[in-house]
């Protein structure tokens, strides 16, 4: 019986990792069911774009005082569950803070700091609720952000300030226990914040405050546990996703476009009809463009999961600005939200080859949606994960115009120019320059 709680700590340890692993593999095939992309170049620029972009946060600082009480929240969740590690060590071996009698004098300061920052956490928090609740800042509160996602947002607000209070909680009581001289609640750390709730609990017995603090603890441990397998449903992924999506972020200058090789091979065949019989008909694609899920690249897939949903890049977009129904954060919400319907209905790793008589472009984008699009990159310069709903939008387009023949009829009518006139406009090219002729 001793070794009781360890036992069933050891049970809950394996499982919440064992779901996390779980639930990591089948978000890595479905994402891995996108098509092919090569994004292992440049190494050094891309290493550099993740230190920069993704750990120090350079993109959230350009909205400075959400970006730095971001980077306080990011900061501060991080280094306090450095302690993670200790308390993991301790509920396996049954022992009491491990590490101070290996750190000594740092573990008081480790201990100081992680209460500063759990206090600074709490602030940060009750700003972003503030913002989001009652000051409803125009873009936590757009069409797409209605049910799921606007519970989501608050509900890990509310999580991390559970986690923090039980964390000070965990060590005021745990002071007190020192205090008193209780085994096996050696000298250890110093409290400069949780100092201030011990007065709620010095009139308890021994008996009561071990408990109390036996529960803190455990509901700390398991809080985070449950925190670590609640990211595979909600947007706060990204805290794992944006390092990847950042690394194999495209480093093309903003506006480049990539050149679809199998239509440069289909101009270079009517260029030359001599090269069709020597040509690699492997060169030709199943479909131009997109119109489903894994029509798009693995990095696209991996955008949409990556997607926090913070609704910048939609604040930036001058077509939603103007009133049009395109909305960036929207394009990624749906495109995640298709791979993970396909993924109910079929194993991942079959690439969702069942269908279900939809598909992403339009049952969840919708042609006007894209046709929408500026193509001015405004939403990828504003993402703080290097997010690109871009290049979504535009391979949604490329199906439309080149497998349904169905742009606008402006569009159609430019490019019908373009074809015999050479030029956009509905004039004879034998006729440019008879405006010289006028005078």
């Amino acid at each position: 019986m001793h070794y009781l709680p360890n036992i069933i700590f050891a049970i809950c340890c394996l499982g919440a990792f064992g779901l996390f692993s779980r639930n990591i593999i089948r978000i890595r095939k479905n994402i891995l069911n996108g098509k092919k992309l090569h994004r292992s170049d440049q190494a050094n620029r891309r290493w550099k774009n993740m230190f920069l972009v993704a750990i120090g946060q350079t993109k959230m600082v350009r909205r400075p005082v959400a970006g730095i009480l971001h980077i306080l929240v990011y900061v501060g969740f991080v280094i306090i569950n450095i302690e993670l590690v200790e308390i993991i060590l301790d509920g396996l071996l049954g022992t009491h803070r491990l590490f101070s009698s290996f750190l000594g004098a740092l573990y008081t300061v480790l201990i100081a700091s992680f209460e500063v920052l759990a206090l600074g956490v709490l602030v940060a928090v009750l700003f972003f609720w503030t913002r989001r609740n009652i000051t409803r800042i125009k873009r936590f509160w757009a069409p797409e952000m209605k049910g799921w996602p606007k519970k989501d947002g608050n509900f890990i607000l509310y999580y991390e300030v559970v986690l923090m209070v039980l964390f000070l909680g965990m060590n005021a009581t745990d002071a007190l226990l020192q205090s008193r001289a209780i085994d096996p609640y050696i000298q250890a750390g110093a409290f400069p914040i949780s100092q201030w709730l011990q007065p709620l609990f010095t009139q308890l017995s021994t008996p009561h405050l071990i408990l109390l603090e036996r529960t803190f603890w455990w509901a700390h441990i398991l809080g985070i546990f449950s925190f670590l397998n609640y990211l595979y449903y909600s947007k706060h992924l990204h805290i794992l996703l944006a390092f990847p999506n950042t690394y194999y972020a495209n480093l093309q200058p903003k506006g480049k476009f990539a050149v679809n090789g199998a239509i440069t091979h289909e101009v270079q065949l009517m260029f030359d009809p001599s090269t069709i019989a020597s040509s690699d008909t492997s060169a030709v694609p199943e479909k131009f463009g997109a119109s489903e899920v894994y029509d798009l690249n693995w990095v696209q897939l991996m955008n949409a999961y990556s997607c926090t949903e913070c609704g910048r890049c939609t604040s930036v977009c001058p077509a939603n600005l103007t009133g049009k129904k395109l909305s960036p954060r929207k394009i990624m919400m749906d495109t995640r939200d298709r791979m993970e319907e396909l993924e109910r209905r079929t194993p991942a790793d079959k690439g969702g080859e069942v269908s279900d008589g939809k598909q992403l472009l339009g049952d969840y984008i919708t042609p006007e949606e894209i046709w929408a699009c500026t193509s001015c990159n405004a939403c990828v310069e504003a993402c703080p994960i290097e997010i690109d709903p871009l290049s979504i939008i535009m391979d949604l387009r490329q199906f439309l115009v080149m497998e349904q023949s169905a742009a606008p009829n402006a569009l159609n009518s430019m490019m019908s120019n373009i074809e015999n006139n050479g030029a956009p406009w509905p004039f004879n090219n034998q006729d440019r320059l008879l405006w010289a002729q006028e005078n």
